[in-house]
């Protein structure tokens, strides 16, 4: 499948031969069942399986535009909704929508939110309230995504890292997490935290800071915060983010995220 997928990449007039279109529509399947990943842990780092993200960049062209009727409902695109919830033993809570091609494994929950294609959820994972999962997004085992929370997308550039949320991460209301950024295991992020590629994620629990970027630590408690920076016209203030602590033993891997930013003496 990724001679063929690389071929038509490289030639697009090879998507209108039956053969590349049914093997576009094979790693799709396999996507949306988990067989096949756009991103898989090896070790302590994670693999992009870049032909993979290019069979889903391609799937786009060779779909026609349909009409999707779902009760009183009409929509107007080229995906195809994912179906048989009961089967996969998925929670959905109405409203709640996931594209075909993205895996979600048993035991995940969604409320009212969105998972987009190539995303994998794990099992015992929340997708809370107007949470959103973007294209690719890897999120782990017994993941909370607080309500309003942005996972971004990544398809382009192909050799781009997705966003990739470990297992037993702590991700707070209306936080923002894009650019391919990786929130090591049991992460806790407090609310409105915003994380891209170039965010400075500073540890302040040392004599001297420590900066991070891209890459939140395991365990680790992170809260908003801002540094001074020199423009031209003078000097402001910049986001960034506080590693605050560390998550302790004692506390509950399925604890609150109040309970986890208590033990730091900050409120949510």
């Amino acid at each position: 499948m990724q001679k063929i997928i690389e071929a038509a990449w490289e030639n697009r007039e090879l998507l209108k031969e039956a053969e590349t279109q049914s093997t576009i529509r094979e790693v799709i399947e396999q996507l949306d069942k988990g067989i096949l990943r756009v991103a898989e842990p090896k070790e302590n780092d994670w693999q992009v399986n870049e032909w993979v993200k290019k069979a889903v960049i391609l799937y786009f062209p060779i779909q026609k535009m349909e009409t999707i009727e779902v009760g009183i409902f009409e929509y107007h695109d080229k995906m195809k909704l994912k179906t048989n919830y009961e089967q996969l033993g998925v929670r959905v809570v109405p409203n709640a929508v996931a594209r075909y091609g993205a895996f979600l494994a048993k035991g995940v929950i969604m409320m009212p939110s969105y998972v987009n294609i190539g995303a994998y959820v794990d099992s015992g994972t929340m997708v809370d309230t107007w949470a959103t999962v973007g294209s690719c997004a890897q999120i782990g085992k017994d993941v909370h995504l607080s309500g309003g929370v942005g996972i971004g997308g990544v398809l382009e550039p192909v050799q781009a890292a997705p966003v990739v949320i470990e297992d037993g991460c702590f991700i707070g209301s209306r936080c923002i997490v894009v650019e391919g950024v990786r929130v090591q295991k049991e992460a806790v992020l407090g609310a409105n935290v915003v994380l891209t590629k170039s965010t400075k994620i500073i540890d302040v629990t040392g004599n001297t800071p420590k900066e991070y970027k891209g890459i939140v630590p395991p365990r680790s408690v992170v809260i908003p915060g801002s540094y001074t920076k020199k423009f031209s016209a003078g000097e402001f203030q910049v986001p960034c983010a506080l590693i605050i602590g560390q998550r302790k033993e004692s506390t509950d891997l399925k604890t609150s995220l109040n309970n986890a930013l208590r033990e730091y003496d900050v409120a949510v």
